[in-house]
């Protein structure tokens, strides 16, 4: 059974949540501050966490950058606000996606179960005989560990930005349109807005590159899309 934590200080939207998601079968906790939603990630292992930005004692941000501390557990920001910047934060404190309130419980749920599959499911056979380690340049991936070294240094790269790092490295030179990245690596056709991959980009560039603004690895098709070369 998947476990999921709701952190919303609204408790009728968590109720609303928490029974929509335990018909589906889903083992649910819940917090209504961002204290409480501390402590329960780090006593329990999640499969996905739905967080609300504006919490009290601690808010949203403040709990995803935490959390990014010890966990990569994926996590949906949900914001009361239509400003891009909020949304983008979100992103930017290591979320995995977002979600506007008020939003369609549907959609909701179909983005939880293309996270938690595609987090869950195995690699494609034709991946499944592939090298346990890839070295391209000065960047080396190891896909069972699921750890990035840059010039022998450790990275740490959350989830998407693992996913999408291996998808460009096992994939040299081949563009990917910012739809098909959103399909591929987060597992759904994406109905909203695709500046989050964007975002990803732009924080996956900030960790491997050595100058970001001018990338020597994940190079922009102005147009189409993203491409890895070296």
């Amino acid at each position: 059974m998947k476990k999921i934590l709701i952190v919303d200080d609204e408790k009728l939207i968590v109720k609303g949540i928490r029974f929509s998601l335990e018909q589906e079968g889903y083992d649910i906790d819940t917090a209504y501050d961002g204290e409480e939603a501390l402590n329960l990630a780090k006593a329990n292992e999640y499969d996905l966490v739905i967080l609300d930005v504006m919490l009290p004692k601690y808010d949203g941000m403040e709990v995803c950058q935490q959390i990014r501390g010890f966990s990569n557990v994926p996590i949906i920001m949900l914001t009361a606000k239509g400003e891009d910047m909020d949304k983008i934060l979100g992103l930017e404190f290591g979320a995995d996606d977002y979600m506007t309130k008020p939003f369609n419980i549907l959609e909701l749920k179909a983005r939880i179960k293309a996270i938690i599959r595609r987090t869950n499911s195995p690699a494609p056979e034709s991946e499944q005989v592939s090298v346990k380690e890839l070295t391209s340049d000065q960047i080396r991936m190891n896909f069972e560990s699921r750890r990035v070294f840059v010039l022998d240094k450790e990275v740490n790269l959350t989830a998407k930005e693992f996913d999408l790092l291996e998808l460009f490295i096992k994939h040299p030179g081949k563009v990917y349109s910012r739809e098909n990245l959103l399909n591929m690596v987060w597992g759904y056709e994406y109905p909203g807005d695709v500046r989050t991959v964007d975002v990803h980009v732009r924080r996956l560039r900030e960790k491997i590159e050595s100058n970001p603004s001018a990338p020597a690895y994940i190079h922009t098709k102005w147009g189409v899309g993203y491409y890895y070369q070296h």
